[in-house]
């Protein structure tokens, strides 16, 4: 165990010491700030007044009606203009060439056929606008309906006074008993835990995958095979990377608790006016259940994928070649990765289950089905032991391969500049 520690420090220190841990350490809060201030920025700025000519072609004066509902509140400028079927190409054709000038952003062409089957069509510089287009496709629901309601011979007011939004709230069960989670805040955090194991997994998994291949290059293997055993060397590379991932990941935490308690002030310092001092920031609720499975299932996973990074680079020759030899890992990752809908939408369905019991995906997909739905805690039992022994047995298989291509490519290959501090690191090992 004391050679497994010389390892795991050794790690823990070269990566913690290195300027780009450094870097990537500080950059982490500056950009979650940024998440938090440039869309509350840009959504207060408001949408630019768009300037919109309504062609009217139908013979009922549906234009019009278009055009007063666009007057209102809401940053389209529409003006009309009246044109019979024959002159429709000509018009269209000098629109379009206004709208090329941006004279003009776009024109809407409504017919007969728009109140009789909804067919509308809207030809503009930026279509790929969603509240653009949603305030046009909202303005003209409104206007058909009451042209509609006219023909049928009902009264608009009367339909509108029996109109009324249904504003329901979801309230979470587990254990029988009622929380303060709501649906949404349930469905937040499993996205939120789904982004986190993803990212993390891969980002410190590839750095282990670096790690291996890098010890594989220099002339330190030859000798640490024969100071340690192998599974000592690629259990004690694991725990070392795992313990910078697990303290980085616990500064990013911090910070970003610090941030969403100060968010009032970041909003204030970037020209954000704050209303009652308070941002309408939701906040799902996090127990501390929660927060445990999340970390077990963040450890073992990281651990689980750390070694399959480990025994690609043990079979690889060079971290080009370990690239490349990496895509089924990182496949089995994204596996979960995709059907998280579908873990969301029946979180007690076969296929969550399954996803939950696997354990390639249940670093996944348990914490993202646990945050949305009571799980039977003998299920959870199940998926940790089969994640911890299937974690044992990668690193052994992990061990073996290293320990048959890594002292021959250490033979082969030159010293990687570090042999000054590998010679000190080995002596260590030794003493150990």
């Amino acid at each position: 165990m004391r050679k497994i520690w010389v390892v795991i420090r050794r790690e823990f220190v070269e990566k913690v010491r290195n300027k780009w841990f450094v870097i990537s350490t500080i950059l982490g809060p500056v950009l979650m700030a940024a998440f938090i201030v440039v869309p509350i920025v840009m959504a207060s700025q408001g949408a630019t007044e768009r300037r919109v000519r309504v062609v009217d072609v139908s013979t009922i004066g549906f234009g019009q009606r278009v055009v007063d509902l666009l007057s209102g509140p809401v940053p389209v400028r529409a003006s009309l203009l009246n044109v019979q079927v024959g002159e429709l190409d000509a018009v269209t054709d000098s629109l379009t060439a206004l709208v090329g000038q941006k004279a003009l952003d776009g024109y809407l062409i409504v017919t007969d056929a728009t109140v009789d089957d909804g067919t509308v069509e809207y030809r503009g510089a930026n279509v790929s606008s969603q509240a653009d287009m949603s305030i046009i496709r909202r303005v003209l629901g409104e206007g058909v309906l009451e042209m509609r309601l006219a023909r049928a011979g009902v009264d608009r007011a009367v339909v509108a006074a029996a109109q009324i939004p249904v504003q329901m709230r979801t309230v979470s069960i587990r254990g029988g008993e009622l929380t303060d989670s709501s649906g949404e805040a349930a469905f937040i955090l499993a996205y939120a835990v789904w982004m986190i194991q993803y990212m993390a997994i891969l980002f410190y998994g590839v750095q282990v995958m670096g790690a291996v291949v890098e010890e594989k290059t220099s002339r330190v293997v030859e000798v640490l095979v024969s100071s340690l055993r192998p599974f000592q060397l690629l259990a004690g590379k694991v725990l070392g990377a795992g313990l910078v991932g697990l303290f980085q990941l616990s500064i990013w935490g911090v910070s970003a608790w610090f941030l969403f308690q100060k968010r009032d002030v970041l909003l204030r310092l970037a020209g954000v006016p704050v209303i009652g001092g308070n941002s309408g920031f939701p906040f799902p609720e996090v127990s501390l259940d929660t927060l445990a499975i999340v970390l077990a299932y963040f450890l073992l996973g990281y651990f689980l994928y750390a070694a399959m990074f480990a025994a690609v680079a043990a079979m690889s020759n060079s971290e080009a070649e370990a690239r490349q030899a990496q895509v089924p890992v990182v496949m089995l990752l994204v596996i979960p990765s995709i059907l998280i809908i579908g873990i969301l939408q029946q979180p007690d369905g076969g296929m969550a289950v399954a996803l939950s019991m696997i354990p390639f995906c249940s670093p996944i997909g348990m914490p993202v089905r646990w945050a949305a739905a009571t799980v039977p805690l003998s299920e959870i039992a199940a998926s940790l032991a089969i994640l911890f022994g299937t974690v044992v047995l990668i690193v052994w298989v992990a061990a073996r391969i290293y320990r048959v291509s890594g002292p021959v490519l250490g033979r082969s290959c030159g010293g990687s500049g570090r042999d000054g501090d590998g010679v000190g690191f080995v002596q260590r090992v030794v003493n150990a």
